[in-house]
């Protein structure tokens, strides 16, 4: 075999089993890494591409030799998950940088870290006062978790005792001009569904190139031409203002009549839907 081929030829089959051995690591190899799975995964690194130019190596023995590297980072992990202590070894520990809001400049030393590279880190997370933080410490990963002082973190919805519906995750329903059966099986809709839904927004579903539906049953979709303007679903204002409107309604027959239990039934009911109007009103508005 002439060595240009032989090399084609180990470079492909090294190619193919360094990627079934990250596979069988697990996402977790390529997510994030330990010093000792940087430190494996450049050795297994360094032998592929010995083996793949060197052709006096035997391919066997390179074969062997990356998956016993690959099998050590695999039982370790093992190891790992059963003791704390051997993980903290291996994987390391996170490092507090701001505690109470004040630096630990004790812990930066040992980590190695200026105070630039704090400020850095810091910007990375759009924090650029150190004095907005409680609390900051360096994952083994390099990464650095912030959290803010309590003033200085944005309202949510149970800040202002507001309760808010669940949300699901968005189906995509159509993907380059093509209907995609199981994301509607999913929520409960049909194909005919999706037709009506494009047919009120006047375009066909080859136009389409993404189309996907909310928690609340929106279909928005976005178009192969960007030229075109696609209207805004319009369900929940429509669902809004029919309250409004309803709630109205029993206000005016309340003062309407002159029967003091229908009054009454009126007026109760009128203000059952005007709370209800006030729990949904920034739901539907939005």
């Amino acid at each position: 075999m002439p060595d240009w081929l032989d090399i084609v030829v180990r470079s492909l089959l090294f190619l193919a089993i360094l990627f079934l051995i990250t596979k069988w690591l697990g996402k977790k190899q390529i997510s994030q890494l330990s010093f000792f799975e940087y430190v494996n995964g450049i050795t297994i690194g360094s032998i592929g591409a010995e083996v793949v130019t060197g052709i006096e190596q035997k391919i066997s023995l390179g074969v062997i030799a990356i998956v016993t590297f690959a099998a050590v980072p695999f039982l370790a992990g093992f190891l790992s998950l059963k003791s704390k202590p051997f993980r903290d070894f291996i994987e390391g520990k996170g490092s507090v940088f701001i505690k109470d809001g004040k630096i630990m400049e004790e812990n930066l030393k040992k980590e190695r870290y200026t105070t630039d590279e704090l400020l850095e880190l810091l910007r990375r997370k759009d924090v650029f006062q150190v004095s907005d933080v409680e609390f900051a410490v360096l994952e083994p990963t390099g990464d650095l978790s912030v959290l803010l002082k309590k003033e200085n973190q944005p309202l949510t919805a149970k800040d202002l005792n507001l309760h808010v519906a669940p949300i699901n995750e968005p189906q995509t329903v159509i993907m380059d001009g093509k209907i995609l059966d199981e994301p509607l099986s999913t929520i409960g809709r049909n194909r005919s569904w999706v037709k009506t839904e494009l047919e009120k927004q006047g375009v066909t579903v080859e136009n389409v190139f993404l189309g996907q539906v909310d928690s609340y049953g929106q279909l928005t979709i976005d178009l192969y031409d960007d030229l075109l303007q696609v209207p805004s679903p319009t369900e929940k204002p429509l669902i809004l203002a029919t309250m409004k409107k309803c709630q109205a309604d029993l206000e005016l027959f309340a003062l309407g009549t002159e029967n003091n239990e229908a009054k009454e039934m009126y007026s109760k009911n009128s203000e059952k839907l005007q709370k209800a109007i006030d729990q949904v009103e920034h739901i539907l508005r939005n």
